[in-house]
């Protein structure tokens, strides 16, 4: 079987060869061919010699139909025979192109132009036999189909008539007359119309017929891309078990790794083309039911199907991925990945918000986060999406019955029993010992294939027990980490309760001040009244006494007129200062303590004043008439001063209202407080209480959190103790490297560990520093035992032995150590002496297992990468110059097809040679690039140095493609001198391709994905893989050209020596296949002990060569089918 996949990138342009008329497609292509199976004769008959193209031979009417009248001739061989009756002959050989008028070639004769134009063979068939009536009616009913599935109308393909045609694929076992048609089809005039036919190819090819693919072959020219890696074990739905799955995936990690990137890489694909689609569209609910809307969305129902596939697998080789390799070398799958979910959980999500789809197809929801891949027990969580298409409700129009059950009931058991006899004759009616012998084997064969199916069932439910345990333990586990963060929750959350009471505490001592405080200002609100009332007091006397003075002046106005100019004057002042008084008492009653004061001293003033007008009245009693006038205006200026004395009074009035209310108040106010003091002084005895209770009970939490993680690492040193006596564990191997980075991680740990042991001791309230570093130290310790007892089992014995005992008494002095840690009383006496003193054995045994050949200077490594990628550099030089001798020499000595088989070989590689030259090139630009983005102020050399895992990859793998090139140089001079094996070259190709993408991965490790000379680089590796399969074609092409084959001759043989030499030649392939397998075991100890050596013989060459490093490629321990002999089972 030949592999083909036909991948085609979205969206693109796809290129269609019709006749000799090529046209592109203006149009985004859905169509996503899916890895199928497909025999490799049929693949190579069906395309015409030369890359001529198709040419369609049309029965002239009134011809005869024959049985097996379609066949596929290539340059140098018979074609394949169809056996449908009445199919149109499709001849692609030199010698059978119809140039008449009834050829659909370039030919004058009619071309097929629209689907409404049908062929002339169609229409010329003649309606008296019954197939050939019915045979028309299908052919009919399927232009009608194609019709109207592939239009020009701008609306989605209707199911029913995508139907039919998957139902006539069915019914001819084929797709002869779908292409018949749709070759016609006139796509390069409308966009439309090309994109529905691709929706109706995607579609026939995911539910049609097996025998679809093997038709569409000779159509593969017209579309443009095709690539060289499938898988046969998918289907074209892409629905396979998780056991197939598993089966495809195999356990070879460089396998799991490059399925995993091809599921990406269709993905990607399949996102792409969605994007594509609603980037066109406004995907709001109404637009959604428009029919030109609908024309774009409805291939995307296939990208559904497919993606929910694809993530499916995605997730379970990631898990798988991630149970082989370490968690940092699959960053980058697990950033691709997230990428992924993303725009694909975007995809559903608008996919599921327009009602177009809500009708015909079930969206699956996808979990809110990616999964863990980095906890082993998530894979339990993981749901398969599954994609559910509703049940169509029956249509108007009944289709046709496009499949007779009779006719094909009856056709098949009349294939299969004629199968033997056309093979070796009629039989001859004897029935000898050979047979009686024959039977007895298949029964015995049949007896050995139950049991080995009930030996597989058996074991396949050993495994299923065992997964089943595994997931109830992780439950387990997983179970006792939620308790214990619950019990830290619980712990947080007391810690809140505490410091919420003495928040409610400091509240109650400041209602206390505030309370005090109030009590104070009430206190001198009262002295303040009193002051004011005193005050008050004086007022009225000083009135009093003002009155008194006044009316003993009205008896004395009996002086003179002379002096009434300076009584005016008086009543002038008197009022100025009754007013100012006025003034001062409305504005500051505050200040009313000075204020009075001076009205005191006015009224001093006033006495003087009196008294000397008593004088100047007794010395002018002939003013009286003034004065009695003067008296008048005192009497009003009176009534002023009584009226401002009662608004007086009254303010004073409210004043003591507004104080004795603002009394009560505080009163109250001081009441309550006291109140809700007693209250909280209560309440906070009260929780004094509780925080005592919870305080304890806090110490009891954290010392059971702290027993359950030593529960915990107990069972983790238990389980790593107890690999080292698994023999399953046996096949598993570790570095010493990966050993010695393991152990000095754990007796770090150890440091932390004590300080969190110290810390507990101190203050038991807190065992989080405890808790987390005995997690820590469980689990580096337990991982140093397990990669300690997989180191072992590649170390000489007496290392191996010392080493196994040694990480069993790691393990060993762990459990003692945990064991003190249970114990209350024992737990401030625990040490870790013990511990280090076995982890530092474990760390010297490690540090003699690790090879001499790593102990190179850090500083060295720098100049190692440039030496060794100059040395690469020369080494392909040198290549291509000894290639360029060699087709010099070789156009001297040879001629004819040597000559021409010879210079093809060598221009095939020369061509390789350039194009590693240029990739080793490109790849050291990008390691300057990478070395410069990534050093900052280090020097070159330091940046290597700190990165030595990564320069060692590097010279690795330029010292890989220099032995590569050297290698091919080499083969290719001893096959021109027939000398050597063609196998050889074929095997260097190989080696050279492996060799370069060793290369491209490890500079592809540290480059941004950005990065030009990244993109450069890829596809310079790209190129470098076509030119090694280039070689490969050109040395089988050379080989078929030179070897001669001898041909059978079977006549005057008679059927009993046929079957003894048939007999014969099956001992003989049993016996090569013998030979074959225990060369594939052996070619597997070699790459084995390869990827032993690997670690320390990278840097040591080994007879002056540089070793490439291992690189196995599929397919080559793949075991070809047995030949088996035909029976009566067999079509």
């Amino acid at each position: 079987m030949s592999p083909l996949r036909v991948h085609i990138p979205f969206p693109c342009p796809l290129s269609v060869s019709m006749s000799t008329l090529r046209v592109p497609f203006p149009c985004p292509c859905p169509l996503s061919v899916s890895p199928l199976r497909v025999p490799a004769g049929a693949a190579r008959s069906h395309l015409p010699a030369g890359g001529a193209a198709l040419q369609f031979r049309a029965r002239p009417a009134g011809a005869r139909r024959r049985r097996g009248a379609v066949q596929g001739r290539g340059a140098g061989g018979a074609g394949r025979s169809c056996p449908e009756r009445g199919a149109p002959s499709a001849d692609t050989g030199p010698g059978n192109a119809d140039t008449g008028p009834g050829s659909a070639d370039t030919g004058p004769g009619p071309t097929m132009n629209s689907i409404k134009s049908v062929p002339a063979r169609v229409l010329s068939r003649r309606g008296g036999h019954s197939l050939e009536a019915e045979r028309e009616q299908f052919d009919k009913s399927q232009a009608i189909s194609i019709s109207k599935a592939i239009n020009t109308q701008e609306a989605p393909v209707k199911e029913k008539h995508a139907r039919r045609i998957i139902l006539g694929t069915h019914h001819e076992k084929g797709a002869f007359t779908f292409w018949s048609y749709a070759i016609g089809l006139p796509l390069p005039s409308s966009a439309i119309l090309s994109w529905k036919f691709c929706h109706v190819l995607h579609k026939v090819l995911r539910d049609g017929h097996p025998n679809v693919l093997q038709d569409c072959q000779r159509y593969r020219s017209n579309i443009r891309e095709t690539g060289d890696l499938w898988h046969p074990e998918f289907p074209p739905g892409l629905e396979v078990s998780d056991e197939v799955l598993e089966k495809t995936a195999g356990t070879d990690v460089n396998n799991i790794f490059q399925l995993t990137v091809e599921m990406f890489d269709y993905l990607d694909c399949e996102l792409k083309l969605s994007e594509s689609v609603f980037r066109q569209l406004n995907t709001s609910m109404a637009v959604s039911q428009m029919s030109a809307v609908q024309c774009r969305l409805a291939p995307l129902i296939q990208v559904i199907q497919d993606c929910s596939h694809l993530y499916h697998y995605s997730v379970k080789l990631m898990f798988k991925l991630h149970s082989c390799l370490p968690a940092d070398t699959l960053q980058g799958h697990r950033d691709r990945f997230h990428e992924q979910f993303r725009s694909l959980k975007n995809f559903f999500k608008k996919a599921s918000d327009m009602l177009y789809f809500k009708r015909l197809i079930q969206i699956p929801r996808l979990p809110e986060s990616p999964p863990n891949f980095l906890r082993a027990s998530a894979l339990a969580e993981h749901v398969k999406p599954v994609v559910v298409i509703p049940e169509e409700a029956p249509e108007d129009e009944e289709p046709e019955n496009l499949i007779e059950i009779s006719t094909t009931s009856t056709t098949e058991p009349q294939v299969t029993s004629d199968l033997f006899e056309q093979t070796f004759g009629p039989p001859n009616g004897v029935w000898d010992d050979r047979d009686a012998q024959i039977e007895s084997l298949k029964k015995e064969l049949e007896t050995l294939r139950a049991e080995m199916e009930k030996i597989k069932l058996e074991a396949q439910r050993y495994i299923t027990q065992l997964k089943a345990q595994v997931n109830s333990l992780e439950g387990e586990v997983e179970e006792q980490r939620k308790q214990k963060q619950k019990a830290l929750v619980d712990n947080e959350q007391l810690r809140d309760e505490l410091e919420r009471l003495q928040r409610v505490k400091q509240d109650s001592d400041r209602s206390q001040r505030l309370c005090a405080e109030a009590e104070k200002k009430a206190n001198a609100t009262e002295i303040r009244y009193t002051k004011l009332k005193e005050k008050h007091s004086e007022l009225i006397n000083t009135h009093a006494e003002l009155l008194r003075k006044n009316a003993d002046t009205a008896k004395q106005l009996t002086v003179t007129q002379q002096s009434q100019e300076e009584v005016a004057r008086v009543k002038e002042q008197l009022a100025f200062q009754v007013e100012q008084v006025k003034r001062e008492a409305e504005m500051k009653l505050e200040d009313q303590s000075l204020q009075m004061e001076q009205l005191r001293q006015e009224l001093d003033a006033r006495r003087d004043e009196l008294e000397q007008a008593q004088r100047s009245l007794s010395q002018a009693k002939q003013a009286g008439v003034e004065l009695s006038a003067q008296v008048d205006a005192l009497h009003a200026e009176k009534e002023v001063l009584r009226r401002s004395v009662s608004e007086k009074e009254c303010e004073l009035l409210s004043t003591r209202g507004l104080v004795e209310e603002k009394e009560l108040q505080l009163s109250q106010e001081a009441d309550k407080a006291t109140r809700e003091i007693r209250e909280l002084q209560g309440r906070l005895l009260e929780k004094s209480n509780q925080e005592q209770s919870l305080q304890q009970k806090l110490l009891e939490d954290q010392f059971g959190v702290l027993q359950e993680t030593v529960r915990e690492a107990q069972e983790m040193l238990h389980d790593a103790m107890a690999k080292l006596d698994d023999p399953l564990h046996l096949r598993c191997t570790s570095s010493p490297d990966y050993l010695l980075s393991r152990a000095q991680a754990a007796l770090e740990s150890t440091d932390a560990l004590e300080k969190g042991h110290a810390q507990y001791v101190a203050s038991m309230a807190d065992a989080a520093g405890l808790v987390g570093a005995l997690a820590l130290f469980a689990h580096l310790t337990a991982d140093t035992i397990v990669n300690g007892s997989a180191t072992s089992h590649l170390a000489p014995t007496d290392h191996a032995d010392r080493l196994t005992e040694t990480c069993r008494e790691c393990g060993q002095r762990g459990l003692e150590y945990l064991e003190k840690l249970k114990d209350r009383q024992r737990l401030s006496s625990a040490q870790l002496g013990d511990v280090r003193g076995a982890l530092q054995g474990v760390l010297q045994l490690a540090q003699e297992l690790r090879p001499k050949s790593l102990d190179i200077k850090q500083e060295e490594l720098g100049d190692m990468v440039e030496k060794e990628m100059a040395s690469t550099s020369e080494a392909i030089e040198d290549a291509v110059r000894r290639i360029e001798e060699m087709m010099s020499q070789a156009r001297n000595e040879s001629s004819g097809v040597k000559l021409e088989v010879n210079e093809r070989i060598l221009n095939s590689c020369t061509d390789l040679m350039k194009a590693i030259r240029l990739l080793v090139t490109t790849s050291t630009n990008l390691q300057k690039e990478i070395v410069e983005s990534g050093r900052g102020a280090a020097t070159t050399q330091e940046f290597y140095a700190k990165n030595s895992r990564w320069t060692e990859g590097l010279i690795s793998a330029s010292k890989a493609v220099g032995w590569g090139a050297t290698q091919l140089v080499e083969s290719a001079d001893r096959v021109v001198l027939h000398t050597g094996k063609y196998e050889e070259l074929i095997v260097c190709s190989h080696e050279i391709a492996a060799s370069t993408a060793q290369l491209v991965a490890a500079s592809k490790v540290k480059a941004e994905k950005s990065s030009r000379n990244l993109a450069r680089l890829q596809e310079c590796s790209r190129n470098v893989n076509e030119m090694a399969a280039n070689v490969v074609a050109s040395t089988k092409s050379g080989q078929e050209q030179i070897e001669e084959k001898d041909t059978m001759d079977f006549s005057g043989m008679s059927l009993i020596k046929l079957k003894k030499e048939e007999m014969e030649t099956q001992v003989k392939v049993l016996e090569l296949e013998k030979r074959l397998e225990g060369e594939r075991v052996r070619l597997g100890e070699l790459r084995k002990q390869h990827y032993v050596l690997a670690g320390g013989c990278e840097d040591a060459p080994e007879d002056g060569e540089a070793r490439p490093a291992p690189a196995p490629r599929r397919g080559i321990l793949k075991k070809p089918p047995i030949a088996q002999k035909p029976g009566l089972g067999q079509p």
